[in-house]
C-alpha cells in the first residue's frame, strides 16, 4: 500500500508571475511550496513581462521550492534550465502527447498536469503514464466546471475520484486539491478539504495565505488518528501476522503501513521528518 511521501507538498500558494513583490511575500506565508502563474493570473498584454520577472526570480534556488504554471509551450524552453526552477506546472493537458512534447522541451524537469476539460477526465490514466518526468496529476475545477456544466460540488465527485485512481494506478502521488475560490470562507474550506482527503486527495493548492493553516490541519492527522495508528503499530510489532485488536479492529499488513504514514505525518506536525 502506497501513500504520497510525508515530506511531500501539502500545501501549494499560487501567485501571479507579474507582482514581484507579492511574490516575495508568498515565498516568505509557510507553504510548502509556491506556484509563479503566469496563465490565468496574468493579462494577455502582461504575460512577457511576468516571464521575464520569473526569469529573474528563478536565477537563484531559494528555500521555498518554486514551481511555474506556465501560459504557452514558449515558456517552457526559457524556464527549463533555471537554477531555482522546482517543477513546471502544465495547464489544460488533455492527452499523454501532451506531456511528452513538453518533456522534450524541458529535459530532466519535474512536470506536473493540468487537467481542465472532460477529454482530460477521459484521458486521465493516459496522461499520468506519459513520461517519467510527470510527477503529478491534478484538477484545474474552474475550467472543468465549466466544461462540464456543473452547478454544484457534488457534480464533480466523480472526475475527483478518477483522477485520484489514475494517479495511484500510474504509481503517482495522491492529487493535491483544487483551489477553493472563497479566501474568506475558512470554514467551507476546510469542510471541502475534509471531503477532499475522504477521497484520497493529499493536500491543497491555495490562493491566500490565510487558506495555508486551514489545509494543514485538515490534510495532517488528528489526535484520535494518531493513537489508533500508535496502537496498530504497537499491536503489530508483537505479532508480524493479521491480527485483530482488543476492541475487535481488524489489522493486516496494509493497516500496518497505513499507521506508519499516520504517525510519520504526525511526525511533521511536530517538524520533524520521517523517512
Amino acid at each position: 500500500m502506497s501513500r504520497p511521501a510525508p515530506h511531500a507538498p501539502l500545501t501549494w500558494l499560487y501567485v501571479p508571475g507579474d507582482r514581484p513583490d507579492v511574490v516575495q511575500k508568498a515565498l516568505a506565508a509557510g507553504a510548502d511550496a509556491v506556484i509563479v502563474d503566469l496563465e490565468d493570473a496574468v493579462a494577455a498584454d502582461r504575460r512577457e513581462y511576468a516571464r521575464a520577472a520569473t526569469t529573474d526570480l528563478l536565477a537563484s534556488p531559494g528555500a521555498t521550492p518554486v514551481h511555474v504554471r506556465v501560459a504557452c509551450d514558449a515558456d517552457i524552453p526559457v524556464l527549463a534550465g533555471l537554477p531555482g526552477l522546482a517543477g513546471l506546472r502544465l495547464p489544460k493537458v488533455t492527452h499523454a502527447s501532451d506531456i511528452r512534447r513538453a518533456a522534450a522541451m524541458a529535459p530532466g524537469v519535474p512536470l506536473y498536469a493540468l487537467l481542465e476539460s472532460a477529454l482530460a477526465i477521459e484521458n486521465a490514466h493516459a496522461i499520468a503514464a506519459a513520461h517519467p518526468f510527470l510527477r503529478g496529476i491534478a484538477l484545474g475545477e474552474a475550467d472543468l466546471r465549466a466544461d462540464l456544466g456543473v452547478r454544484n460540488d457534488a457534480g464533480l465527485d466523480w472526475p475527483r475520484s478518477r483522477v485520484v485512481v489514475a494517479a495511484r494506478a500510474a504509481r503517482l502521488p495522491a492529487p493535491a486539491q483544487s483551489v477553493f475560490p472563497d479566501v474568506r470562507d475558512l470554514e467551507g474550506l476546510a469542510a471541502s478539504c475534509a471531503h477532499g482527503r475522504s477521497l484520497g486527495f493529499f493536500g491543497r493548492s491555495a490562493i491566500h495565505p490565510r487558506q495555508l493553516p486551514v489545509i494543514e490541519r485538515a490534510y495532517l492527522p488528528t489526535a484520535r488518528e494518531i493513537e489508533s495508528a500508535t496502537e496498530i503499530v504497537e499491536a503489530a510489532s508483537k505479532d508480524a501476522g493479521a491480527l485483530a485488536l482488543p476492541d475487535g479492529r481488524f489489522v493486516d499488513a496494509a493497516i500496518v503501513t497505513a499507521a506508519h504514514h499516520t504517525l510519520t505525518l504526525a511526525a511533521r506536525e511536530r517538524g520533524v521528518l520521517q523517512n
